[in-house]
């Protein structure tokens, strides 16, 4: 690692959890409980996603009882309680150690970091578990702030909370459709595929090596 030798034009990174900060434990959850139902994982995950948004759970118009109840109404999934089925999906979400360093050598930079995720209160849940909320300056969760990534004013409404222009923010996100809406937005942003090209992006925007 060596320090900037220039002025940096990023002064906030704000990561996706689930895919990013953390492996994608809802789309793996959800095709470990495919599997267990005899269904296709991608027709349930794909169920899923739009379930979570629909039923307002997302965004905390909806509490998880409400999710489950869409699911198993378009899903046809049996068994288990509602508590089994979510365990499946909440073990799955591990953390990413490599991210993490990431986050502590741009906060040594003095750069702001920040979850934003489009995520329901199993985030709160998460971090009792791992205890990671600490490891960043903000955490923005979709299900507290009333709004998800599917609406671009979440990130007009991020950059003026935090202080920044479009232009100083960087988006790291795993889903195209959200990296589209923040650069829309005038945002930088990088489409996380795997650690190797993220690191590569990463130090070619800030201009100094993090990794």
């Amino acid at each position: 690692m060596v320090a900037p030798n220039k002025i940096i034009p990023v002064k906030a990174v704000f990561f996706d959890f689930g895919g990013v900060v953390a492996e994608e434990g809802f789309r793996k959850g959800f095709e470990a409980i495919a599997a267990k139902n005899g269904l296709d994982p991608i027709f349930l995950y794909t169920l899923a996603v739009e379930a979570v948004f629909e039923s307002g759970y997302i965004t905390g118009h909806k509490n998880e009882t409400d999710f489950w109840q869409m699911m198993r109404k378009r899903s046809g999934i049996q068994g288990k309680s509602n508590e089994v089925y979510t365990e499946k999906i909440l073990r799955r979400f591990i953390l990413r150690p490599e991210m993490i360093a990431v986050v502590r050598v741009l906060k040594s930079f003095g750069l702001l970091t920040a979850i934003l995720s489009d995520q329901t209160d199993w985030l709160d849940r998460l971090d009792a578990r791992d205890h990671f909320f600490p490891e960043f300056d903000h955490i923005f969760n979709s299900y507290h702030l009333g709004k998800s990534k599917r609406d671009i004013t979440l990130f007009e409404d991020i950059i003026h909370i935090l202080k920044v222009t479009p232009q100083e923010a960087l988006f790291v996100d795993n889903d195209p459709g959200n990296i589209e809406r923040a650069g829309s937005c005038g945002l930088q942003t990088i489409l996380y595929r795997d650690y190797e090209c993220f690191i590569e992006q990463l130090n070619k925007i800030l201009g100094f090596c993090v990794a």
